[in-house]
């Protein structure tokens, strides 16, 4: 296991997969982290629709018309959608719960990307959200705000230089 400081510091997005499923455990384990995401007032309104159906996947990677298309070549996809009718901060909770994946696979060996669904468009006339919510029987009350696709990476990424990092965005008593 990693230590916290190094998940974050070598947790990259990787957008190029191995053929490799992602086994029934390491799944398990990734939606138990979720599981475990807080939330506001503990209304948990989040929750989660696990995608290995590679034909579904590649429908998915037809969402929008960039940044989607690598959900056609990942074996896992974990669509994190939320309850609006339990939370008003329903993108807080939810965007907490998607990180928590992420941070979680790469714990486990597994690389991910965060592919934006919410305020996103497929096309002029259809939002990403829309496009989702049918493809997946989601009912009207919940709202979808990502896919986080998971899988054994094939492309390497350098882990952040710690020197590189902008502290002149941290700001000391006040602005």
């Amino acid at each position: 296991m990693n230590t916290f400081t190094e998940l974050l510091k070598t947790r990259r997005s990787i957008r190029k997969y191995l053929t490799k499923a992602v086994e029934p455990e390491k799944i398990k384990q990734i939606v138990s982290a979720a599981l475990m995401s807080p939330a506001s007032k503990r209304s948990n309104p989040w929750e989660f629709i696990v995608v290995q159906d590679a034909a579904i996947l590649a429908e998915l990677a037809d969402s929008r018309p960039h940044g989607s298309q690598l959900l056609a070549d990942a074996p896992l996809g974990i669509v994190v959608i939320a309850d609006t009718t339990k939370s008003d901060v329903w993108i807080e909770d939810a965007s907490i719960a998607a990180i928590i994946i992420q941070l979680q696979a790469h714990d486990l060996g597994l690389g991910s990307c965060w592919v934006q669904v919410y305020k996103r468009d497929k096309d002029e006339s259809t939002t990403t959200e829309a496009f989702v919510r049918q493809l997946l029987g989601i009912p009207s009350h919940y709202a979808v705000l990502n896919v986080v696709s998971i899988g054994y990476p094939n492309e390497e990424r350098k882990a952040f230089d710690m020197e590189k990092l902008a502290f002149d965005k941290v700001h000391t008593e006040m602005f």
